[in-house]
């Protein structure tokens, strides 16, 4: 039964990693819906059998890379984890190992600490608030109809977008830092030959919506238009049962390098860390009794 899980594991990994690219998923009215393609049940390649999705939302996630449900996160957890951003932004809890950042454009602002000046929360892991995010129970049960019962959350972060400062089934494809002008954040890579006219799908979501999406799927966030503050939390979840590979050589060996030199000036680790290791920091088991890691 074991050798049998495995197998169909390995096929769905294969799926992700070699699928033949498509045509473009075709843009809608925001209004609008998205029509799903005619499967197979057997044709089913990023959703695993569950009583969880209808038929009809996995085909959709089949062939569109992102499942949106409704009022997912409740109000009252939304609240504790906006209370629980601002006190990192009033410096009043240090978790081990989050990383806090800043706009560039406001990098060298004399703010009082605050959400004005906070953009970004990084591997928030040991912050026992903001984790109870990636443990809701709303959460995991949809999880779990993509990666399986033992689930690790891989990376997680909080995005405080300030207002108006901007394929799934294809291959990955390379990143590195996009040439604007004033520069970027650190880390705030981008699809280097990404299409900018290529048909786009937008989606419209209200507070305590969810979105899941296949970890290939091209995605981006628009300008915040409004007055206030846009925030999203997120994370990456996994099978605890995978492996981690040798980028060495791939699109990926660029992002590994810049990873490994920030964990040795973070943490002041040996040369000897690489990004297996800043991984197994990060990552946490949060549903399932083991890991094979």
């Amino acid at each position: 039964m074991e050798q049998l899980r495995a197998a169909a594991r390995l096929q769905i990994v294969l799926g992700h990693l070699g699928r033949p690219s498509a045509g473009a998923v075709v843009a809608h009215p925001t209004s609008g819906t998205i029509s799903s393609a005619s499967f197979h049940p057997q044709q089913f390649q990023y959703t695993l059998d569950n009583n969880v999705l209808t038929l009809e939302q996995r085909k959709f996630y089949e062939e569109n890379g992102f499942l949106v449900i409704k009022n997912l996160v409740p109000d009252a957890d939304i609240q504790r984890f906006r209370n629980e951003f601002e006190k990192i932004c009033r410096k009043e809890v240090k978790p081990l190992g989050l990383t806090v950042m800043r706009d560039v454009t406001i990098s060298k602002s004399e703010y009082a600490p605050s959400e004005k000046m906070i953009t970004k929360v990084q591997d928030f892991q040991e912050d026992k608030e903001l984790f109870r995010y990636c443990t809701l129970p709303e959460i995991l049960k949809y999880v779990e109809c993509f990666t399986g019962p033992n689930i690790m959350a891989m990376h997680t972060m909080l995005i405080n977008k300030p207002p108006d400062s901007g394929t799934h089934k294809g291959s990955l494809k390379p990143h590195d830092y996009p040439k604007w002008e004033g520069g970027v954040n650190k880390m705030f890579h981008g699809i280097q030959d990404y299409e900018e006219n290529k048909a786009r799908v937008h989606l419209v979501m209200e507070k305590g919506d969810t979105v899941f999406f296949h970890p290939l799927l091209i995605h981006g966030s628009g300008q915040n238009k409004t007055q206030g503050f846009r925030k999203a939390i997120s994370c990456h979840f996994a099978s605890a049962d995978c492996h981690y590979i040798d980028v060495k050589g791939t699109s990926q060996e660029n992002i590994e390098k810049e990873v490994v030199g920030i964990a040795h000036k973070f943490f002041g680790a040996e040369n000897s860390v690489n990004l297996k290791d800043i991984w197994m920091f990060r990552a946490r088991l949060v549903k399932g009794e083991r890991t094979n890691l």
